[in-house]
């Protein structure tokens, strides 16, 4: 088992196209030994689309972790003080989210959790999916890609010819870059192709 004894935050944020595909990973970090805590944001936390309604995400990583998700500004805050997890991912990580990290804006559960984990010195992980990557929101990439502590999961465009600012993660990736960064290394190579 990879993972053995590892604590995980696991969060998720609107990327809602993405949930579905990112619970069969979350399932494998459990699968590898690690005890996950989902962490969902109010969007994932509240509001239903068509790709699934809010409880059942809810339910799912209930399901998959044995724990309910945190989902209050207040109930991610001691992600920091009593060191709940020895990593932060963010998986799918919004636009919105990136941009506000990047910022020190901290009005979700998942920012919380990623910014009371930060100031443990201690790796949070990035696999963002957004459709603005390369537009208006490459100069928070910019920003989190050199920020210490701060580690991406290898991403690239998913539609250049239909989205050309859109970038994606490499879901295959997850676990190469959680043993990477706890190592306090970043994954090579970061761009890859989707």
């Amino acid at each position: 088992m990879r993972l053995k004894g590892l604590r995980v935050g696991f969060a998720l944020t609107g990327s809602h196209c993405c949930l579905d595909e990112i619970m069969p990973k979350i399932q494998e970090i459990v699968n590898e030994g690690a005890e996950v805590y989902p962490i969902v944001s109010i969007a994932v936390d509240t509001i239903d689309t068509r790709f699934g309604t809010a409880k059942k995400w809810r339910d799912m990583l209930a399901d998959i972790t044995g724990k309910e998700p945190i989902n209050t500004i207040t109930g991610a805050e001691p992600v920091g003080p009593q060191k709940l997890v020895d990593i932060v991912i963010i998986a799918p990580c919004t636009g919105n989210t990136m941009a506000k990290l990047a910022n020190g804006i901290t009005d979700t559960p998942v920012l919380m959790a990623a910014k009371a984990h930060l100031r443990n010195q201690k790796p949070v992980i990035l696999g963002i999916s957004t459709n603005d990557g390369l537009g208006i929101n490459a100069k928070n990439l910019g920003l989190l890609i050199n920020t210490k502590n701060i580690y991406m999961v290898p991403f690239g465009q998913d539609s250049p010819a239909g989205k050309p600012n859109s970038l994606k993660y490499r879901i295959d990736l997850i676990i190469d870059t959680i043993e990477q960064a706890l190592q306090g290394k970043q994954i090579q190579p970061v761009l890859v192709q989707h």
